[in-house]
C-alpha cells in the first residue's frame, strides 16, 4: 500500500472502532479528532479533546487569512505541514531558540516558555496584519502566560491549541484556558498531549482549509 492509502485505511479503522465503542463525534470535530488518535493511537482522544464553539471554523478562518501559527517547541513547528501553510499564505514560527528569548528569560528568571510567548504577543496586537494561532505540546507555562496575555486584553488570538503533556502544572494549565470567555480553544484536557499532538491538530485544520 502507498503511503496516501495506508492513511485512508487508518482513518477507515479508527471511524469503525470509535462506532464500536459507541462513540458519535460532533461531524465539525471529527477529522480534527480522528488525526489526534492518528497521531497517538490513543482513542482517549475522542473524549479528551474540548473545543470552544466553533473553535475549528475559528481555525479555519484564520488560516484561509493567512495565519501565523506560534508553536512552543521546535518538534511541534517541524510537525507543520509548511508547504501547506504556505500556500494559504501563511508561516509557522516558534521563538524558543532565540537569543533575546534567553537573554529575555534569564533577566526575569522565567522560562523560555514564557518569554517566547511575549515576543509572539507583538505578532498577534491589534495592529497585526494576521490572525495568529499558538499550538503548545509541551510548556504549561507557556499556556499559562498566554492565558494572562488575553486576560490582560494584550493578545487576541485566533485560536489557542492547548496540548502541553507532563505532570506539573499540565492540568493547571488547560484548565485556564477553558475559562476564556472569548478565545477560540482546542484543549487536551489531562494529562495527555505534546509537541506531535500539537501538531497533529494543526494539520488536521490545515487539511480541511481551502483558499
Amino acid at each position: 500500500m502507498l503511503p496516501a492509502e495506508i492513511e485512508s485505511r487508518s482513518f477507515e479503522i479508527i471511524k469503525e472502532e470509535l462506532a464500536d465503542m459507541g462513540k458519535v463525534l460532533d461531524p465539525a470535530q471529527d477529522l480534527v479528532i480522528r488525526r489526534a488518535i492518528h497521531t497517538t493511537a490513543d482513542f482517549d482522544y475522542a473524549d479528551q479533546l474540548v473545543f470552544s464553539e466553533g473553535a475549528v471554523e475559528a481555525g479555519k478562518e484564520a488560516l484561509r487569512r493567512g495565519a501565523v501559527i506560534i508553536t512552543d517547541t521546535n518538534m511541534a513547528w517541524s510537525g507543520i505541514n509548511k508547504k501547506k501553510l504556505a500556500a494559504l499564505g501563511g508561516e509557522a514560527v516558534c521563538f524558543m531558540a532565540d537569543e533575546d528569548v534567553a537573554s529575555q528569560a534569564a533577566a526575569a528568571g522565567s522560562t523560555r516558555a514564557v518569554a517566547s510567548m511575549d515576543k509572539a504577543a507583538r505578532l498577534c496586537s491589534d495592529m497585526a496584519p494576521r490572525p495568529c494561532i499558538f499550538a503548545i505540546g509541551n510548556a504549561p507555562t507557556a499556556l499559562i502566560r498566554l492565558y494572562e496575555l488575553v486576560r490582560d486584553g494584550k493578545i487576541r488570538p485566533a485560536l489557542i491549541i492547548g496540548a502541553p503533556v507532563g505532570f506539573v502544572n499540565v492540568v493547571q494549565s488547560k484548565e485556564l484556558i477553558l475559562t476564556l470567555p472569548d478565545t477560540p480553544y482546542i484543549v487536551a484536557r489531562g494529562r495527555k498531549g505534546g509537541s506531535n499532538v500539537a501538531a497533529a491538530l494543526c494539520n488536521a485544520l490545515l487539511y480541511q482549509t481551502k483558499q
